[in-house]
């Protein structure tokens, strides 16, 4: 293995946030290998989102730090490997699909080429005729769908995505996670939060359990199953945070 391919995509060190008497994360240090596809899964409140957001320079830590395959995070050079979807995806209102799009599209530095974005849309199974809309007159599902296509239309190494099914209903779901398959043969870097357990065992091939700010497991799904002895991966979740209960 070269040492660029064992550089980790991404790799929190001792990471610690605090809001005021809260902690939300204890020092997470988490390494994502490139070419892997990664689920957080965690509890509401567990510090999924405050780790994506320490690690895009979105709120300082208090402590430790991040690196985007070797660069630190907050070197802005550290990101133009990766595009990023927030939980709470809220497109300028005013803006047509097909302007949002063009947008995202610079801001990656790429050209927006509109038959490739009109294949994306199809497999994401929305309308073509959402590029001429206002994103306003869009559903959440729709919205949701169209953020998905900025992040998906740029190639870059890495893709960060807070519950990027959110929102989704099935046929949704299930045409997202062929995509997110599809990047990952061919050899992108996958990290994403999710709630739905059964989502993050389809596509992912490692986990990390988040629970109250710190990290209870990290492998793969089934190494989480076989450790409880649970058919479900849902079911190991769970009993992963049970026997965590009083710990700390």
């Amino acid at each position: 293995m070269t040492a660029a391919a064992a550089t980790p995509a991404l790799h929190a060190h001792e990471l610690t946030k605090r809001y005021g008497a809260k902690l939300a994360l204890a020092g997470v240090s988490l390494a994502v290998a490139a070419g892997t596809a990664f689920g957080l899964v965690g509890a509401n409140g567990a510090g999924k989102t405050t780790l994506l957001k320490c690690a895009l320079d979105h709120c300082a830590p208090d402590a430790g730090r991040v690196e985007f395959f070797g660069v630190p995070a907050n070197v802005p050079r550290a990101r133009a490997r990766l595009v990023y979807l927030p939980e709470r995806f809220s497109p300028p209102h005013y803006m047509r699909g097909g302007e949002f799009l063009a947008m995202t599209a610079a801001l990656a530095g790429e050209r927006f080429e509109r038959a490739k974005a009109e294949r994306l849309l199809a497999e994401l199974e929305l309308e073509v005729d959402v590029l001429e809309r206002p994103v306003r007159q869009l559903s959440k599902g729709m919205t949701q769908k169209l953020g998905l296509a900025g992040c998906l239309l740029p190639t870059k190494d890495l893709y960060l995505f807070d519950e990027p099914m959110s929102g989704l209903d099935p046929a949704g779901r299930v045409a997202v996670k062929a995509i997110l398959a599809r990047l990952n043969r061919e050899g992108r870097t996958l990290f994403f939060t999710s709630h739905v357990l059964a989502d993050v065992e389809e596509v992912c091939s490692a986990i990390a359990v988040l629970d109250r700010g710190r990290v209870r497991f990290v492998g793969a799904p089934r190494a989480l199953r076989e450790r409880y002895g649970e058919p479900t991966l849902e079911r190991a979740f769970l009993a992963c945070l049970r026997d965590h209960v009083g710990r700390d």
